[in-house]
């Protein structure tokens, strides 16, 4: 059940000016008037089709949406209602890149792009230097032959060259698709090399935590593996080179590039709604990656809908996301262009050389929308760093967080610590929609503990493995409507029919990707783990979300993964441990462990083994992994063990789980 009262609650003022209330209004004045959220996002659900027109005319979607508006003209296929061949928009075109750079024609002067990274190298693109280098690389990428429908690649840190890149390439139609440069070469060539892409960016290194990373190896040796290449720029990010580095002379220069052409008007070529944008891949954990497209329209309208109506983000605003090219974080950052917003960028360690750079940042920059993990802000509090009692944040409106889910304490934390008054949303999605399902609302209060609401336009339940639908137990998140982004499906699966197995098959033409929730009386959501790595001690289904709420809460807990060991014809729970600095796992801190389980949760939760580690797994974008671990304490084959940022921790842990049994 949700608190008895709210955290926070927006203020009268604040609910008045924001773009949800006017988006409510215009509504009323085409006829449909709403007492309330909950009786907007019924409609949205009720009727999809007429949300979605309406969220394209309001956000002033630029492009053509065919020769007149009517039902078939919005939605087709062979089944309407979460069928995965429905097909949103049939008769549209548009340019994702026209969009993004639309804010350009009546603010020229204005900041579209604000860098730092961790070395204190700073730099700001207006709207008129972003289109004008945008324009110089799309010449660029057309002399070398991309035409619409070709890949391009960027193998690169998030700097302000990425997000050109990415626009050059969309506004040609193109398709991009990008990782982060900490992936290895291998990492790098089962995704890449799925796709054949026909030019690449990649730079000749980055700095991490201080350190520097030189990639010029990588570069050659990827290169050489891709055998569609027609060119590949380098960007000389690491400013000093040494003269032992292996530089690659027959590589184009990022400079070299933006001195050989004049700037010029874009040529935005218009595609269909429906024809491919960004090319994301799953993390691998469990097999080769799965290389997800996502639609031109479907992309940028979902990304729009969320961004002003459930983040509130204005024109002039200044948003920022910590993320890296290889995380949908980054094309959701990115796509907050086409909403007017001045996009805050920062590369490195969040918290190098201090652990306030991430904050200095936004209170110099006057961010109004702070985007992290969960994982952040309770490193934030593990280090007792109170960004309150140096900052006064007064522009900020907005923190996002994602990627896990946020346990109530983390609520206090924030606005005791960061910002009293603030909107506090956790919101979830993932890179199978590129795009969010459960997400905030800035017009009504925050709960301690939960996250606000479905989606507007998605149908989110919970159900139970019968497929029953329930308001009381926990489940698994499913969407039981149509959705403009949900994905044209995956590479070269030109039969379907993996993509409808990895979606559509479990509930019978009902969408679902694996995660556990439970409805909360506030009509929000609570998250649980995912539904694939599920305990089930005594045959009673536990989310690890609990456990970690819990344990990761203590003091001498840095961090923690949990998963089940089959023993006999049971399942026990083992826990793993990163204990903060100086902490030792005593008898008596596993007691004191144990029975925080047994009394905040149940005896059910109680660990079978509790087993110290030096760090804990985790995909490169910070996700648990969980299966992996599991498949290990059970001798089975990892299949890509690639996908994980610390690999050594598997063994780690594998290593000593057995020493304990012995």
């Amino acid at each position: 059940m949700a608190d008895i009262a709210p955290i926070w609650q927006p203020s009268q003022e604040r609910i008045k000016a924001s773009l949800l209330s006017e988006f409510m209004s215009h509504l009323a004045a085409n006829g449909r008037s709403f007492a309330d959220y909950s009786a907007l996002h019924q409609w949205s659900v009720v009727d999809s089709k007429a949300f979605w027109l309406e969220v394209w005319n309001y956000c002033d979607v630029i492009g053509s949406q065919g020769q007149c508006i009517t039902g078939d003209s919005i939605v087709s296929g062979r089944r309407y209602c979460a069928a995965a061949d429905t097909k949103w928009f049939p008769q549209a075109e548009l340019n994702y890149a026209e969009n993004c750079l639309s804010y350009a024609y009546q603010h020229p002067d204005g900041i579209a792009l604000w860098f730092r990274n961790e070395n204190g190298n700073t730099q700001k693109l207006t709207w008129q230097q972003l289109s004008d280098q945008v324009s110089i690389v799309q010449q660029w990428l057309e002399q070398n032959g991309v035409t619409a429908g070709d890949v391009v690649a960027g193998y690169l840190p998030y700097i302000t060259e990425s997000v050109v890149a990415m626009l050059a390439t969309t506004s040609l139609g193109a398709i991009w698709t990008s990782i982060s440069p900490d992936f290895g070469i291998d990492s790098v060539l089962e995704r890449f090399g799925q796709v054949n892409p026909k030019v690449l960016f990649c730079c000749n290194g980055y700095t991490f935590g201080g350190k520097s990373h030189r990639l010029e190896h990588n570069n050659a040796a990827i290169a050489a593996q891709l055998p569609h290449l027609n060119n590949i720029c380098q960007i000389e990010y690491l400013q000093q080179r040494n003269d032992s580095d292996d530089f690659n002379d027959s590589f184009s220069d990022w400079q070299a590039i933006l001195q050989s052409y004049q700037a010029r008007g874009i040529e935005y070529h218009r595609v269909s709604f429906n024809d491919p944008l960004f090319i994301l891949y799953s993390s691998g954990t469990t097999g080769q990656p799965k290389c997800i497209i996502h639609s031109v329209g479907g992309t940028l309208l979902n990304h729009m809908k969320e961004h002003q109506l459930h983040c509130d983000i204005q024109p002039k605003d200044r948003v920022f996301y910590y993320t890296t090219c290889g995380w949908m974080m980054w094309n959701w950052h990115v796509s907050a262009l086409a909403s007017g917003a001045t996009l805050i960028i920062y590369d490195g360690h969040p918290f190098y050389p201090q652990p306030q750079v991430l904050w200095q940042l936004a209170e110099e920059t006057q961010t109004t929308l702070f985007g992290t993990s969960a994982r952040y802000l309770a490193e934030l509090e593990n280090r007792l760093f109170s960004p309150s009692d140096y900052y006064s944040l007064n522009h900020l409106k907005t923190i996002c967080s994602t990627g896990s889910p946020l346990y109530p304490e983390q609520y206090d934390f924030v606005y005791q610590h960061i910002k009293s008054d603030v909107h506090l949303a956790s919101i979830s999605g993932g890179t199978d929609i590129c795009g969010c399902f459960i997400l905030g609302v800035p017009t009504l209060p925050v709960y301690r503990g939960e996250c606000q609401s479905s989606a507007l336009g998605a149908d989110i339940a919970a159900y139970t493995e019968q497929g029953v639908a329930t308001l009381t137990e926990p489940g698994e998140l499913v969407c039981r409507n149509s959705f403009p982004n949900q994905p044209i499906g995956f590479w070269q699966d030109f039969s379907g029919k993996k993509y409808f197995a990895a979606y559509w098959q479990k509930f019978a033409g009902v969408w679902h990707h694996g995660d556990e929730i439970q409805a909360t009386s506030a009509q929000g959501w609570r998250f649980l783990g995912r539904s694939d790595t599920m305990l089930n001690p005594g045959g009673v289904r536990i989310g690890t979300a609990e456990i970690y709420r819990q344990v990761n809460a203590m003091a001498e807990v840095q961090d923690s993964i949990a998963v089940g060991y089959q023993q006999g014809n049971d399942e026990v729970i083992a826990l793993f441990v990163k204990l903060a600095p100086g902490c030792l796992l005593t008898d008596e801190l596993q007691t004191k462990l144990r029975q925080q389980l047994k009394t905040r949760c149940s005896p059910r939760h109680v660990p079978a083994y509790i087993v110290a580690v030096d760090d804990v797994p985790r995909t490169r974008s910070g996700k648990l992994v969980e299966k992996a671990l599991k498949q290990a304490l059970h001798q089975q084959t990892i299949t890509n063990m690639h996908a994980i940022g610390n690999p050594q921790s598997i063994d780690e842990a594998k290593v000593r789980f057995f020493a304990q049994l012995t």
